[in-house]
């Protein structure tokens, strides 16, 4: 399928250089694109590309100012935004292109649960008894959805996800391929011969709505109660989020970091690749920590820096590492002074 510059421009409200009847199938970066392609330029410093490009339409800011001396090939739509208009296109080309609703084939649908209109259910899918979904929600192959979950509008589970029972998805609500929400938390009580016996976990898990899940993520139901993901929280692939937790709105979690079990994140808070955070412990709100530090106690002071393991105030560990850097040349100094001294 193609669209006209007009059309595009119609569409994000911007204005027009060149070919109005130029048309596009797919969009690229801009020092790949090509006759059919779309991209974007933003960031002023790669505006080198921009003369290079080959592709039929670029999306600049409306206040990119061109060199006049160069020439332009690609036709230009003017926006206010340009990074954001490209991602409300990549948005509404997904939505295109993942366009899909009924029942595919070999798929189950227990008879007691309902689906809103516009669903979609891929072969090999399992819903169970009681579940409710909203309308449009995009159920992939072989998915399973157990027993009594509430799924909102507009929601995407990718192949091969788990929502177990009683679990509660709001709406624009994003699961990828192989993520797990609501298996059991990690509770076992040590017997007198050194055994473990399970606690059972009888609580659920509930997201808010506009978060997005990555890819083998795990979010553990509660023992008692909720384990909760607050409205725009975002997880990279590989995230633990242990039973009762729970981290507020608009929170964002990158790769391979593990929350312990009952820990309150607050809002806004950014934890880095392979941060490992205690557990009933609370982090205070707009906290950032650098990747691989270590949280082993409550942060309380709001909209602050942290790194390092344990983890300590960010400029602070930033001359430690400085320090640990001259250590080796300090213990030298160290040994030449007690030289001295007994050489007296």
């Amino acid at each position: 399928m193609k669209f006209s510059a007009q059309q595009i421009a119609t569409l994000l409200q911007g204005t027009i250089e060149g070919n109005t009847e130029v048309a596009v199938s797919r969009l690229s970066k801009i020092e790949e694109g090509d006759a059919e392609s779309l991209s974007f330029l933003s960031n002023p410093k790669y505006e080198q590309h921009l003369y290079d490009s080959k592709a039929a339409i670029v999306i600049i800011n409306e206040s990119q100012v061109l060199d006049p001396q160069r020439t332009v090939n690609p036709t230009l739509i003017r926006v206010k935004d340009a990074y954001q208009a490209f991602a409300e296109l990549l948005k509404i080309y997904e939505q295109m292109r993942f366009d899909r609703s009924g029942r595919e084939e070999y798929s189950f649908v227990h008879d007691s649960a309902q689906l809103g209109e516009g669903h979609y259910v891929g072969a090999f899918a399992y819903i169970g008894s009681q579940t409710v979904l909203g309308a449009n929600v995009k159920i992939y192959p072989q998915v399973y959805i157990g027993d009594n979950v509430r799924i909102g509008d507009n929601c995407t589970i990718y192949p091969g996800a788990k929502i177990y029972h009683d679990c509660v998805l709001g709406n624009n609500v994003t699961v990828h391929a192989g993520s797990v929400v609501g298996s059991d938390g990690f509770g076992f009580a040590p017997q007198e011969d050194g055994s473990y016996k399970k606690i059972p976990q009888i609580g659920n898990v509930v997201i808010e709505d506009g978060v997005e899940i990555g890819s083998n993520t795990t979010v553990d139901r509660a023992t008692l109660g909720q384990t909760v993901l607050r409205r725009g929280v975002k997880l990279d692939n590989l995230v633990q989020i242990a039973h009762n937790v729970e981290v507020g709105e608009n929170t964002v979690v990158a790769a391979q970091t593990g929350i312990s079990g009952s820990t309150k994140i607050g809002e806004n808070v950014i934890l880095g690749g392979q941060v490992g955070v205690v557990g009933h412990i609370s982090i205070a709100k707009g906290t950032q920590v650098q990747a691989q530090s270590g949280i082993n106690k409550s942060i309380n002071e709001e909209d602050k820096k942290w790194a390092g393991s344990p983890a300590f105030p960010y400029q602070g560990e930033l001359r430690s590492q400085v320090l640990y850097a001259k250590l080796p040349e300090l213990e030298k100094r160290i040994a030449e002074l007690e030289r001295r001294l007994r050489d007296k």
